[in-house]
Parts: C-alpha cells; sequence; structure tokens
C-alpha cells in the first residue's frame, strides 16, 4: 500500500498508483465556519432520515411506501398506482431545481447534502478518526505491522462500520414496510421474509464496502452528476477557486516577493478526494470548502487576509464582474417553476378516493329478451384515514336504460377498497348505436367528488331493425 506523499496533478487521478493500484486517502480533520455549517447540515439530514419513518401524519409515517398494498404515503399525502404519474412532475422540478442550484452554486449539493457525502462524512470518518486517530496516525497504522493493537482497532471499526451499514439498510427498509412491521420481522426466522432479508444484507454488504474502502472513488469514477457539471456550469457559476494573483508565485512568508500561499499543502491534506484546488477547477471537487477553512486558518495565523482559497466564481477569482442573471439562470429558472406548477396543480388532482370502472372480460355487450346489456367492474379504494359512505349516480344516460347494482349506498372502510357489479340494460327498441354517459360516486358527507365516462356498446342498430322486420 503506498503511503508515501503525492502531488496531485491534472494528468491523473490522485486515489491511482502508477502502477494502477489503489492510493487510499487520509484527509486531515479540519474546523472553520463552513466545516460545522457542514457539519450541522449532515447531523439534519441525518436526523430526518432516521425520523420520517417515526413521525406520523394523517395515521400513517411521513414517508411510506407502501409497495405491498400499493399505497404511497408522501407528507400526508396518499398515492395510490394510478396516482404515480404525478410523480413524473415532482421528480422533473427536482431536477430542474438541481440543474438551476448546479448553475448558480455549484457543486453544492455534492459537498453539502448528497447522501453518501453526509454518511461518509458525518459518520463513517468520524468513526475512523476517534478509534484511529488523525491523518497522520492513521498512515502510521498502515504502514505499521499487524499486531494486538491494529487487530483491534481495526476490528473495531470496521465492526462499527458494518453496525451503521446494517442500520442505515434496516432504516431504508422501513420506508417500504413501516416500522412496526420491521420490529416484528426482526423477531422471526430470516426464513420467513428470505427475499427481504437477503436484500437488507445485500445492501448492507454494499454500503459497507463503499464507506469502508471504496469511498471518494463513488464520487470521483461512479457518480454522473460530475460529469454533468460541466455541461450544467460556467464562468460565473459559484465554485471554490484559489486566488492566482495574490497567492503566486508561492514561498516562504519571510519573503516579500512572494505571494500569500507559502505551499504548506494544507488543502490538499485535508481535501477528500485528494486534489490540489490550486490547480483549478476540476471534476473531482464537490465543493466542501475544507480546503477553503484550512486555508483561512493558515492565513489567519500569518495574519494576511482570508479567501486566498475561497467560494468564487471563474470571473470572481480573474478579477472580473460576476453575473448573477444570465441566459442559463433564466432558462433553468423557467423550467424549474413550469415543474413545480405542474406538479403543484397535479397534486390538486388527487382525490381521498379513487374509483375505476372496468368492462368485464368476454364479450362486451350481450343481448337476451330484446334487451342489451353491458357489464362493468367498479372498485373504490379509500386513502383516507376514515370511513364513507359513497352515493353513486348515473348522468347524462339515455332515456330507458335501467342500472342494477346502484341502488344502495356503499360504505367503504379506511383504507380499504371494494368491488361491486354494474349492469346496464337498455330495449333493442331504445338502442340507437353506441352513447355515453357518466357515474358519478359522491360522499354523502361531502369531499371529493369522482366522475366517469363509460361507453354503452350494442350491436348494429340497422341488424336490430332487419331481425324486427
Amino acid at each position: 500500500m503506498a503511503t508515501t506523499p503525492k502531488r496531485p496533478n491534472l494528468d491523473s487521478v490522485t486515489t491511482i498508483n502508477p502502477d494502477g493500484s489503489r492510493f487510499f486517502l487520509h484527509p486531515s480533520d479540519v474546523h472553520g465556519r463552513f466545516t460545522l455549517a457542514r457539519r450541522l447540515t449532515g447531523i439534519l439530514l441525518i436526523a430526518i432520515y432516521i425520523l420520517l419513518p417515526w413521525i406520523p401524519i394523517n395515521g400513517h409515517p411521513a414517508v411510506f411506501l407502501d409497495i405491498e398494498n400499493r399505497r404511497f404515503h408522501l407528507l400526508g399525502l396518499t398515492l395510490l398506482v394510478q396516482d404515480v404519474w404525478l410523480l413524473f412532475f415532482v421528480i422533473s422540478g427536482l431536477g430542474f431545481a438541481l440543474f438551476f442550484i448546479t448553475a448558480l452554486l455549484g457543486r453544492l449539493w455534492c459537498g453539502w447534502a448528497c447522501p453518501y457525502t453526509v454518511f461518509l462524512d458525518h459518520v463513517f470518518r468520524r468513526i475512523e478518526r476517534w478509534i484511529e486517530g488523525d491523518a497522520t496516525a492513521r498512515k502510521q497504522l498502515d504502514a505499521a505491522p499487524w499486531g494486538p493493537a491494529k487487530l483491534f482497532k481495526r476490528a473495531l471499526k470496521h465492526a462499527l462500520f458494518l453496525l451503521c451499514a446494517a442500520a442505515i439498510a434496516h432504516i431504508f427498509l422501513s420506508y417500504f414496510i413501516s416500522l412496526q412491521n420491521l420490529y416484528g420481522w426482526m423477531h422471526q426466522s430470516p426464513e420467513k421474509h428470505l427475499s427481504v432479508f437477503l436484500g437488507v444484507m445485500a445492501l448492507t454488504g454494499v454500503l459497507y464496502f463503499c464507506f469502508s474502502w471504496f469511498r471518494e472513488q463513488f464520487c470521483v469514477i461512479m457518480c454522473p452528476y460530475g460529469r454533468l457539471q460541466s455541461a450544467l456550469t460556467d464562468d460565473d457559476t459559484l465554485n471554490i477557486g484559489y486566488d492566482i494573483s495574490r497567492g503566486e508565485p508561492r514561498g516562504k512568508a519571510a519573503d516579500p516577493s512572494n505571494g500569500h500561499c507559502i505551499d504548506c499543502r494544507r488543502c490538499v491534506q485535508v481535501c477528500p478526494t485528494g486534489i490540489d484546488i490550486r490547480n483549478g477547477l476540476q471534476m473531482e471537487c464537490i465543493g466542501c470548502a475544507a480546503c477553503v477553512d484550512a486555508c483561512d486558518d493558515i492565513m489567519a495565523k500569518l495574519q494576511r487576509p482570508k479567501g486566498l482559497v475561497r467560494y468564487d466564481s471563474l470571473n470572481g477569482l480573474a478579477g472580473k464582474k460576476r453575473r448573477i442573471v444570465r441566459p442559463r439562470i433564466i432558462l433553468y429558472s423557467a423550467l424549474m417553476l413550469l415543474g413545480a406548477s405542474v406538479a403543484t396543480w397535479a397534486m390538486t388532482r388527487v382525490h381521498s378516493f379513487e374509483m375505476s370502472l372496468v368492462r368485464m372480460r368476454g364479450m362486451p355487450y350481450m343481448t337476451d329478451h330484446g334487451t342489451v346489456r353491458n357489464q362493468f367492474i367498479l372498485r373504490l379504494m379509500s386513502k383516507d384515514q376514515k370511513p364513507h359512505v359513497y352515493t353513486l349516480t348515473t348522468e347524462e344516460a339515455p332515456h330507458g336504460l335501467s342500472v342494477s347494482g346502484m341502488e344502495e349506498s356503499v360504505r367503504l372502510e379506511p383504507q380499504k377498497e371494494i368491488q361491486k357489479t354494474l349492469m346496464f340494460s337498455i330495449n333493442q327498441a331504445d338502442y340507437h348505436g353506441p352513447f355515453e354517459f357518466h357515474i358519478e360516486a359522491r360522499p354523502e358527507n361531502g369531499g371529493d367528488v369522482i366522475r366517469k365516462d363509460i361507453e354503452f356498446l350494442g350491436p348494429d342498430p340497422a341488424a336490430i331493425s332487419g331481425m324486427n322486420h
């Protein structure tokens, strides 16, 4: 395992040695305003992830994707499978919002809110630093021969890693089966829910592998968002950069002919992806601002102005004026607002219950004793936590149409569904071709009303006329 210091460059990835082997990074710890803000943000996001399955809204967890019953509960809104199309507009709006944020603020998502970064930086790396010490101590432990002390530290670290990975996987599962079911399943034999058990074990293994070994390689190699960055940003996008005009030439602080950068390499030591920000903006940069805090700390000790490494645009670092309003910002804003508007409208189309009408399989219609009949299966599905009684009525039905199956009101229990067979018939003498009418389901205590169109089918009226003659 290579442990010698490396000089990051623009020709190759720091985490890969010349022979193709893995170079393991040990980023140093850093303190500062951005690090504190990121840590508080990370703790808040982890708390939200843990608590969402616990917080009840309208009788269900805040986020509960009930795959078994095909019901999806999102912050008090219940969606059925028929409503999943609404998520297209929600996801589109979020996608354009990410484009907007990236064009304006760079990779703020990656460094501050990405779940992978949050768990890696604020859980797994904190455990590693707590057990094995700072970067120097970790490098020394890597190079040290195996002995009781090293074996104990590594065993303890990986045991906690595995425990955290399992906890994350089980919390993720609770979004799909509810905490109550999860707790009950955990007390049963794995054989009773073997597929779910194997799925959680596989997810635990993937998380453990990523957070214990793969680490920053996921951001550098696999994450597609870093590749999109160059297409979404421009010279006015806010990123983390190095002020070359102020920092160069690098050298000792005692020499007045040198710039403010003393080449301490502190910014490199704290970087979680192993880059040197002084080489310019790079795909591997996740915008975590660790180098900003590290450089500001050095500048404070040297009694020099902070901001040698800072959040700024390429134009700002070059001494030019940064434009905030520009064509891509206007375009992404418009698309984001369009997605948000359509998603808001779509959500207003969600009712407290759903109704579907499906023509019975087999013949589309039947003729018997001078009548034409159509049969349908009516399904009513409740999304509410209270029982409701619904009245079924026909609207715009032609004269002579008789209905069977809608004589009584329908009582629908909370979160349940019922099926009814509806039969519509009309005398052949009154049938003059296919016609449409409507069925309405109306709650007796007021609320949403759903209307469904029905097309009544029958034989060719000319054929009926010929038979009668």
